[in-house]
């Protein structure tokens, strides 16, 4: 069963790229740690942190390498994807795991954070 899922938060950690082999052929996959947040607006017009979750993320194939190089830990994104269960067996102690984690479809920067831009040529069709 899958589910969609959007949402904001802050990476825990620099995106890791991996190499890893599905179906016999090879592929990138990025693999993030998010913290969503759940920010509650209070009466003096601040915010106060109600509690929020951490989630296991990866985004597979060309976008992969790219946002592994362009992101950093604690950067704000903006992400939509689908809701996976995740499940393994452990190598220690030979017990099922099982997790909620999320296949990436889009990642976005949150441009409240942003002080620069650079952007690179378009491909040459």
């Amino acid at each position: 069963m899958a589910n969609r899922f959007e949402g904001r938060g802050n990476l825990g950690a620099a995106p890791e790229l991996k190499r890893v082999t599905v179906d016999g052929a090879e592929r990138d996959v990025a693999e993030l740690r998010i913290y969503f947040d759940r920010s509650v607006p209070t009466e003096d017009a601040g915010f106060e942190d109600r509690g929020g979750f951490w989630l296991s993320a990866s985004l597979w194939g060309e976008r992969a390498e790219h946002v592994a190089s362009v992101l950093t830990k604690g950067a704000r994104v903006h992400v939509v994807g689908t809701l996976v269960r995740d499940a393994w067996t452990d190598r220690e102690s030979g017990e099922p795991r099982e997790r909620l984690a999320l296949v990436l479809d889009q990642v976005s920067l949150d441009l409240r954070r942003i002080e620069a831009v650079v952007t690179r040529p378009a491909p040459a069709r």
